[in-house]
């Protein structure tokens, strides 16, 4: 299912502030040699996360699913002058990609990878999270979400990704493990009164919620 009209896509893009040197090589890097280059973040949404950590200058980060590494930099660019962003990615290869990236970027020395099961290394981290975002293993997204949530500030931030999981949450009979999963978690998030929430319909769907 087509979620967003190809034509207005593009016109956001055109009208979408320019990604810089490192994110468009990820981009055109992850488009053509990585089998999966549909999980990739992409302009909008990329520049959506940037203005997003501008805005509310996190000192502290987590990322759950660092993949080739795009989101993580977008992030890092609105962190405070002390700060550090937590990336956590499960998938060596795709780990040793993001690392070189962030090497190339400037930016390795306020990011801090992590390779490994999220749900083990998150609870050895001892951070007081301002944003955290959740973009891996959808079947867990319940799990990364209450794993997380005790250790975000008041009022602070998470976001997560693929919440309309190609159009099957919107299905009468929700099929498939993921997208199950997803619905799962966007229900849960919905009737959590420990935050306040709003989805966006940026790419494959963003949850905004925040922290009361």
């Amino acid at each position: 299912m087509e979620l967003v009209n190809s034509k207005a896509e593009q016109y956001a893009k055109h009208y979408t502030s320019v990604l810089d040197e490192v994110l468009n090589e990820i981009e055109a890097y992850t488009l053509s040699h990585h089998p999966h280059a549909q999980m990739l973040s992409g302009h909008v949404q990329g520049k959506v996360l940037e203005l997003f950590s501008n805005m509310i200058q996190p000192k502290r980060i987590l990322e759950i699913g660092t993949f080739t590494g795009f989101s993580a930099l977008c992030l890092a660019k609105g962190l405070q002058e002390d700060g550090k962003l937590y990336t956590l990615e499960l998938r060596e290869d795709d780990a040793k990609t993001a690392s070189e990236y962030f090497v190339k970027s400037g930016m390795n020395d306020i990011i801090d990878l992590h390779v490994g099961d999220a749900l083990q290394i998150i609870p050895v981290l001892n951070e007081i999270w301002d944003l955290v975002f959740i973009d891996a293993d959808k079947v867990n997204y319940i799990n990364y979400y209450e794993l997380t949530l005790p250790s975000v500030k008041k009022g602070g931030w998470l976001l997560a990704d693929n919440v309309l999981f190609h159009g099957e949450v919107m299905e009468d009979n929700v099929k498939g493990k993921n997208a199950k999963a997803i619905q799962a978690f966007n229900e849960h998030v919905k009737n959590d009164d420990r935050v306040q929430q709003a989805m966006l319909t940026i790419r494959d769907g963003l949850l905004l919620k925040q922290k009361k």
